[in-house]
C-alpha cells in the first residue's frame, strides 16, 4: 500500500481545545482550536455543523463562515 499524496478528510471533531480531522489514510490531525478564532468562539452546536467540500479536501462550517483545507492543516502539524 502506497502513501496517499493528497489525503482527504473523512471525519471532523471539534471540542473546546482541538480540531481533529481523520484522513482517508488513517492519520488523525489534531490542531489547537486557538489557531481558528471563528471555531474557537463558536458554540459546540456550531462547531458540530460542518460539511466536507471538494470531496474531503476541505471543511466548511456554514454557521460561522469558516473554511479550512486539509493541506493547510497538514502544514500546521
Amino acid at each position: 500500500m502506497g502513501i496517499e499524496l493528497d489525503p482527504v478528510a473523512v471525519d471532523v471533531q471539534a471540542d473546546d481545545a482541538f480540531l481533529r480531522v481523520i484522513l482517508t489514510d488513517g492519520r488523525e490531525l489534531a490542531v489547537p482550536l486557538g489557531q481558528f478564532p471563528r471555531l474557537r468562539d463558536a458554540t459546540p452546536e456550531q462547531r458540530g455543523h460542518w460539511r466536507l467540500i471538494g470531496r474531503g479536501e476541505g471543511i466548511h462550517w456554514p454557521d460561522v463562515d469558516e473554511d479550512i483545507s486539509v493541506a493547510g492543516l497538514i502544514r500546521l502539524t
